[in-house]
């Protein structure tokens, strides 16, 4: 749901198109330009989830070493982005997306929505590193949690939960 807010923001307050890669990030022309991280909580009220979503509005948003595969809203876009702008974008399809969770088949539709939003979702040739092994397969959806499929060249499906995705060397060529 927060990537898609973001993408939407982006589009609203900037008219950028991006790309949602599994599970965490957006991209624009293939480098980052987002990172959300979402934990779960538990409070008096019941269980809660923290956002932390970071946008490159700049390019002083990273150090230069990373130029190669972060991007900015100001270079993606040609020109620069008021951040408020940018923030004001961000809430409101926050609160968007967030009243969809509520309704009746709301889950499903952000989820359609999101494979909508993402080249990584089918049919894309990814390694996937969970720190422990990496995993080398196809993209073959996301299972109804968010998780993501991916079939193995033993015709084998995945289920990955956790872990960084990186297109494969083979589709960059």
């Amino acid at each position: 749901m927060a990537a898609l807010a973001v993408n939407d923001a982006l589009w609203e307050a900037c008219q950028l198109q991006t790309d949602i890669k599994w599970p965490n990030d957006l991209l624009a022309s293939e480098r980052k330009i987002c990172g959300i991280l979402a934990e779960v909580i538990d409070t008096e009220a019941g269980r809660a989830v923290v956002l932390g979503i970071g946008i490159n509005l700049t390019k002083e948003a990273f150090p230069e070493e990373l130029a190669r595969v972060a991007i900015s809203v100001a270079e993606a876009g040609g020109r620069r982005i008021d951040r408020e702008t940018v923030l004001a974008a961000l809430v409101q399809a926050l609160a968007s997306w967030y009243e969809l969770i509520h309704e009746v088949n709301g889950p499903d539709r952000i989820l359609a929505a999101w494979v909508s939003h993402s080249s990584y979702s089918e049919g894309k040739s990814v390694s996937v590193n969970n720190g422990e092994n990496t995993l080398n397969g196809v993209t073959r959806g996301l299972e109804s949690d968010g998780a993501l499929r991916v079939e193995t060249a033993a015709g084998e499906i995945v289920v990955v939960r956790a872990g960084d995705v990186s297109v494969r060397m083979s589709d960059m060529l």
